[in-house]
C-alpha cells in the first residue's frame, strides 16, 4: 500500500489480486483491481499490454524448488506487447553466506537455503525476459523489512518474549531497509533503474544481529536479550530463526543512492525505530 499511496495521485495504477478481500480498499485509493493468481497461469492472461511499468514483489511458494510464479508472469507479460519496465524485489538471502564481508551487487549469488534458489530462479526469469523482449529489468535486492504497522515488523514482540540472540563472537552482521525507504525505492527503480541491473535496497546500518536488538531494546526501554553460543542456540532457536543466524554480510548501497538517487528517509535503524 506504500507504493500505492505514493503513485495514486500521478499515474493509473492496476494491482493484480487473488482474492477481492482488498478490492474495496484499492478502489478508494483510486486503483484499478484485476482478479488473477500467480498460481493459476490462466488467470493471467488479462495481464498482456495491460501496463508500461511492472512493479513484482509476489515470493516464491514456500515449497517449490523454483519460481513458478514468476515463471508464469513472465509468460503472460510476452503475450502481447510486453511493459518498457519491469522492477522485480528479489532478498539479499541470494548472496547467501559472505562471512561478514562487505558485499556489492557484482559478487557472484550463492544459494545456502532453498528459500536463496528460488529467488536466484525468479531472478534468472526476470533477466530472460529483458534480454528476450526489451524490457529494461531492474532487480532490487532487499534486506530485512521493518516497520510499525507490519505485523511483526519491528523487535518489540521479540524483544517481549526474551528471545536470545547469539553471542558476540558467534554472531553476525544483517542488513534493514525500513518499509517507506523501500517504496521510494521501489518508485525510484521504475523510473531510474537501468536494464539488467541489480540494487542492494539497505539503509547504512552496520549493526551485528545482537546488537541491533540491544540497541532496539534501550530505545524501548526494555531489557536486552540473552546471549547463547551457537551451540547452545541450535537447541533453543527454531530453523527459520538459525537460518538467518547463519550468514552474515555487509550490503553496500552505493548504487543504490547514485543510480537510483534514493535519499534514505531513515538511514539508521535508530532513526527508524525512533520513529515507530
Amino acid at each position: 500500500m506504500r507504493v500505492v499511496r505514493a503513485l495514486r495521485n500521478r499515474f493509473q495504477l492496476t494491482v493484480l489480486s487473488a482474492s477481492g478481500s482488498r478490492a474495496v480498499e484499492l478502489h478508494e485509493h483510486g486503483v484499478r483491481v484485476i482478479k488473477g493468481d500467480l498460481d493459476r497461469p490462466s488467470s493471467l492472461r488479462r495481464l498482456a499490454g495491460l501496463a508500461q511499468r511492472v512493479l513484482h514483489l509476489a515470493p516464491p511458494p514456500a515449497d517449490a524448488w523454483v519460481d513458478p510464479r514468476t515463471r508464469a508472469l513472465a509468460r503472460a507479460l510476452r503475450l502481447r506487447a510486453p511493459p518498457t519496465v519491469l522492477v522485480y524485489g528479489s532478498t539479499s538471502g541470494v548472496y547467501g553466506d559472505c562471512g561478514g564481508d562487505l558485499v556489492s551487487e557484482t559478487r557472484a549469488v550463492h544459494a545456502d537455503t532453498p528459500r536463496a534458489r528460488r529467488r536466484i530462479d525468479a531472478e534468472r526469469m526476470v533477466r530472460f525476459l529483458g534480454l528476450a523482449s526489451g524490457v529494461r529489468t531492474s532487480i532490487l535486492r532487499i534486506p530485512g523489512i521493518y516497520a510499525p504497522d507490519r505485523s511483526n515488523g519491528t523487535p518489540r514482540r521479540r524483544l517481549l518474549a526474551g528471545t536470545p540472540v547469539l553471542n558476540e563472537q558467534d554472531d553476525v552482521f544483517t542488513n534493514h531497509i525500513h518499509a517507506d525507504d523501500l517504496a521510494r525505492a521501489c518508485i525510484a527503480a521504475l523510473w531510474r533503474g537501468r536494464s539488467q541491473r541489480v540494487y542492494n535496497t539497505n539503509d547504512d546500518t552496520r549493526l551485528k544481529m545482537g546488537d541491533y536488538f540491544d540497541l532496539a531494546a534501550d530505545l524501548y526501554g526494555l531489557p536486552r536479550p540473552p546471549r547463547l553460543a551457537r551451540d547452545a542456540a541450535r537447541a533453543e532457536l527454531p530453523l527459520s530463526m538459525l537460518s538467518f543466524m547463519g550468514e552474515s554480510r555487509r550490503l553496500d548501497n552505493t548504487r543504490l543512492k547514485r543510480e537510483l538517487r534514493l535519499a534514505l528517509r531513515y538511514p539508521t535503524v535508530t532513526e527508524g525505530l525512533l520513529g515507530s
